[in-house]
């Protein structure tokens, strides 16, 4: 099990490490779009280099795609990120609070 989650948070971060791909995040928080609203926003790239784009995300589950007709509608799907966030994050802030907490109380004694 450890295993998959270590797999599953490889691929979400290196899908969030370009700019790119998070601009392409982005660009899908408020609604879902179609391949062709998504190449429109990055004129200074080709289409191959978008959809490659898209693959990496959604290797790592943060694209869901569905087909309507000749359409193809691509959904964020924000619960990796969560995934990331519980498990690093979350953590992290709650013990760097602490520590911020022991320290002011220190500097005031």
């Amino acid at each position: 099990m450890f295993r998959d989650d270590v797999d599953i948070s490889d691929a979400v971060f290196k899908a969030l490490a370009d700019k790119r791909r998070r601009a392409i995040l982005d660009a899908l928080r408020d609604d879902p779009k179609t391949t062709g609203q998504l190449v429109a926003l990055f004129p200074d790239i080709d289409r191959c280099t978008v959809m490659q784009h898209m693959r990496v995300l959604e290797r790592a589950g943060l694209i869901v795609a569905r087909r309507e007709g000749r359409e193809r509608w691509n959904h964020l799907n924000a619960l990796p990120i969560k995934h990331i966030h519980d498990r690093w994050i979350g953590d992290y802030a709650r013990n760097a609070a602490g520590l911020m907490a022991r320290l002011e109380k220190t500097l005031q004694s």
